[in-house]
């Protein structure tokens, strides 16, 4: 009876393993090409010299990012590799920061803080345009994260972790990015939410 025969089932084991190895190579392979910048998931990193809002797809059936008009980040728009710059050098500064002990990106992290996901896209920000005394909502956002503690609202509060200008900005220009990344609806109705008043 082959049942018994060890010879069978490490053949079984072989072949499903040799299988299933191709199978998630393939997958990963399309993967890839879906969430590196400029795929069809990941906008490229010039996409901060773009206007980013949230809106309800009916066809899909959720929320997702739309990339509007011209707006550059802090009125001046860069080229392909000094957007590439400024993003990688604003996900260090949260590295660095281990911004995820206390936020989530993507769902990953902690819930002591907001999701960060889609904080660009936060209408809080004009509020906190007049708390902060900023023209815009990046200077507002900028001014927030070199003081934090300047503007604590809430209990729960930011420490001040001495964060330069430069690497504010770089910071808010990544969480831009991350803002038109198209994260299939994820945080579940973040455009639906309404500021109180």
């Amino acid at each position: 009876m082959p049942f018994d025969d060890p010879a069978f089932w490490r053949a079984g084991a072989i072949s499903t393993t040799v299988v299933m190895s191709i199978v998630l190579a393939m997958l990963t392979i399309d993967s890839l090409e879906a969430i590196a910048p400029g795929g069809s998931h990941v906008p490229p990193y010039t996409v901060i010299n773009r206007h980013i809002d949230y809106a309800h797809n009916a066809k899909l059936g959720r929320d997702m990012p739309t990339i509007g008009q011209d707006e550059p980040l802090f009125g001046r728009a860069v080229e392909a590799p000094e957007a590439a710059a400024l993003i990688e050098r604003g996900k260090l500064v949260i590295q660095s920061r281990a911004c995820i002990d206390c936020h989530t990106f993507m769902g990953n992290g902690a819930y002591y803080g907001p999701d960060l996901t889609k904080a660009w896209l936060d209408p809080a920000w004009e509020a906190w345009a007049a708390i902060t005394g900023a023209e815009s909502r990046e200077e507002a956002m900028v001014r927030f994260l070199m003081a934090p503690d300047q503007y604590a609202t809430w209990q729960r509060r930011m420490p001040n972790l001495g964060i330069s200008r430069d690497e504010a900005v770089a910071t808010v220009a990544y969480l831009k990015w991350l803002a038109s990344i198209d994260t299939n609806g994820f945080p579940i109705h973040f455009g639906r939410i309404k500021v109180s008043e």
